[in-house]
């Protein structure tokens, strides 16, 4: 077990910044191409790399300044069997994606030995996460995810985060795969401008299900690629409140299907995003990992590291 799991974000008082915004920055701001959205291949050249190890400099520099943890987040979110397979990658390949992905990470970790640091597998839904066709079963999930999850246990991975899931079998079969393996999991779910999941569940019952049927072996759930305005009106004192521990946010305010059909990106307000999610933090002391998603840069982080050395 890696000795860095125990600085995992629910052991530590300090909130930690968390980015997955990268894949919506380098295609609208940075014009480059990303086919499938996968952002995996750019570990295949050493230009590629020096990209990735540029957000993740950027990101611990912020942290480090402001004296907050930071979580990477691996480029390993559609690295999986049926994502990768329309852009001509074998299994072996997949393979040697994702530990390549950790291994760059560590080397990053290295860089800033001082700084309290969670190396993360990134992993998403086996389908669209906005509208997703036929749901699996919590078993056909557990089978499907278990290939990615396997070979992540084999690196210095600290923790398997599944994003953007949409409904909660898969998130049952990702959190019963990563039991299997020995590693710690969160489950990070999408939701629409009405709060609900994109398959109509309310937050809350899709994390008593998942905790239900895994004896909550999730370490804690999230919530991503979703604006602040859809969701905070869910957010109460019901108990499985307690469980919510993070929120990565979209820069927009437009819905995942207005999204979906965007010529240009939406940056919203960078010092508004953070506002408002310093704020969920000050009203919700559980929130300790809160960051950005898809339209968010560096200029959003900045603005929330701030915001949130001043609160802590």
């Amino acid at each position: 077990m890696s000795l860095h799991r125990q600085t995992l974000p629910q052991k530590a008082d300090l909130p930690f910044l968390a980015y997955v915004g990268m894949e919506t920055d380098l295609i609208f701001n940075r014009g480059m191409d990303l086919p499938g959205f996968a952002s995996y291949p750019l570990l295949e050249t050493k230009e590629g790399r020096e990209t990735l190890c540029g957000y993740f400099r950027q990101l611990m520099r912020i942290a480090q300044t402001h004296g907050l943890g930071v979580i990477l987040e691996s480029p390993t979110w559609v690295a999986n069997a049926d994502r990768a397979r329309p852009l001509g990658y074998t299994p072996a390949q997949l393979a040697d994606f994702n530990k390549a992905a950790i291994a760059l990470m560590v080397d990053m970790r290295n860089e800033i030995g001082d700084l309290p640091t969670v190396i993360s597998a990134n992993i998403g839904p086996r389908d669209d996460a906005y509208a997703p066709g036929t749901q699996m079963t919590a078993k056909d999930a557990e089978a499907y995810h278990r290939q990615q999850i396997t070979t992540l246990s084999d690196t210095k991975v600290d923790i398997v985060s599944a994003y953007t899931l949409a409904y909660p079998a898969e998130a049952i079969g990702i959190v019963n795969a990563a039991r299997s393996c020995d590693l710690p999991v969160i489950v990070a779910f999408t939701v629409e401008t009405d709060s609900c999941l994109p398959t109509g569940m309310s937050l809350g019952d899709a994390i008593c299900a998942v905790d239900d049927a895994t004896d909550g072996y999730a370490r804690y759930f999230m919530i991503n690629c979703a604006h602040p305005d859809h969701f905070t009106p869910s957010l109460d004192d019901a108990p499985w409140m307690r469980r919510l521990q993070g929120v990565v946010a979209n820069a927009s305010r437009c819905s995942h299907a207005e999204l979906d059909e965007a010529t240009e990106l939406d940056d919203g307000n960078p010092a508004e995003l953070a506002d408002q999610l310093a704020a969920l933090r000050q009203q919700n002391p559980s929130l300790n990992v809160l960051g950005g998603c898809c339209g968010t840069d560096m200029r959003h982080m900045e603005q929330l590291a701030q915001r949130l050395a001043r609160s802590s």
